[in-house]
C-alpha cells in the first residue's frame, strides 16, 4: 500500500512498479540500486505533504538507481523539496517535479557532493520541472559540488528567492545541459558559479535571455497551453 514498503522489500537490481494513484509519503532509496517506476507520470503522484523531500537518494546509489514515471509534489525542506540527492548518481527520467519548496535552496532538486572527491553525476532526463520555489536560491535545480546532466527537459516557472536563479544553479563543479528549455524562471535562468575557471557545457537549448554555447537559442518555446500544464 506504500511505495516505501516496496523499496524496503527490494534488493539491488529489482524494480518497484507503482500503480496509478496518489501516495502521501516521503520515500528513501536507502542505498539500494533499484528502479522505482510509476505507471504514468501524470497519474502516479507522490505527495510529500510538506514533510520533507518527496524522494531522498543519499547513500551512494549509482546510475542503476532509477526514478521514473512519477509526479513529485508538495515537498518542503531546507534543501531539495522534490528530490534530495547526496553523493549519488541516480537517473531521474520521465518525471514531473512541481510545486515543491526548498526553504533554503533547490526547490525542485538539490544534488550535493559536499566537496568530496569522485564527484557523482546524477542524470535528469525527459523531465518537466515547474512551479517550484526556494527561499534563498535555485528554485528549480541546484548542483552543489556535484556534476550531472540535464537532458531533454523543460524547466519553467520556478522561483529563485532572495538571491535568485529560478532555473538551474551549478556551483563548484561543471554540469551538462543538453536539448533543454529553460524559460520564465524568476529571477534568472542559469547561474554557472565556478571558482576554478571551468564552465558548464550548455548546448542545443532554448534559454530565455540567451546563453553562449553551440546550438543555443533564445526564442518563445510556443508551449501549447502552459497555464493548464501542457508544455
Amino acid at each position: 500500500s506504500t511505495i516505501q514498503a516496496g523499496i524496503n522489500a527490494a534488493s539491488d537490481g529489482d524494480t518497484v512498479l507503482v500503480s496509478a494513484g496518489t501516495y502521501v509519503e516521503n520515500i528513501n532509496f536507502n542505498g539500494k540500486n533499484i528502479a522505482v517506476i510509476g505507471e504514468d507520470q501524470e497519474t502516479t503522484i507522490i505527495d510529500g505533504n510538506q514533510s520533507g523531500s518527496v524522494v531522498t537518494i543519499e547513500s551512494g546509489e549509482d546510475s542503476t538507481a532509477v526514478l521514473s514515471g512519477l509526479t513529485l509534489t508538495n515537498g518542503s525542506v531546507m534543501e531539495g523539496g522534490g528530490i534530495y540527492i547526496y553523493y549519488s548518481s541516480p537517473i531521474i527520467r520521465d518525471c514531473i517535479i512541481t510545486d515543491n519548496n526548498g526553504n533554503n535552496t533547490g526547490g525542485g532538486i538539490f544534488a550535493d557532493a559536499n566537496n568530496n572527491t569522485g564527484y557523482p553525476a546524477p542524470t535528469i532526463e525527459n523531465c518537466l520541472i515547474k512551479n517550484n520555489s526556494a527561499t534563498t536560491e535555485a528554485g528549480g535545480i541546484k548542483f552543489h559540488y556535484s556534476k550531472g546532466k540535464i537532458i531533454n527537459s523543460t524547466i519553467v516557472n520556478n522561483s529563485g528567492g532572495i538571491i535568485g536563479t529560478g532555473g538551474v544553479m551549478a556551483s563548484e563543479q561543471p554540469i551538462e545541459i543538453i536539448n533543454c528549455i529553460i524559460y520564465n524562471n524568476e529571477s534568472n535562468q542559469i547561474n554557472d558559479s565556478q571558482s576554478n575557471d571551468t564552465h558548464s557545457n550548455i548546448i542545443f537549448s532554448d534559454i530565455q535571455g540567451g546563453w553562449d554555447g553551440e546550438g543555443n537559442i533564445d526564442a518563445d518555446p510556443l508551449f501549447v497551453d502552459a497555464e493548464n500544464g501542457d508544455y
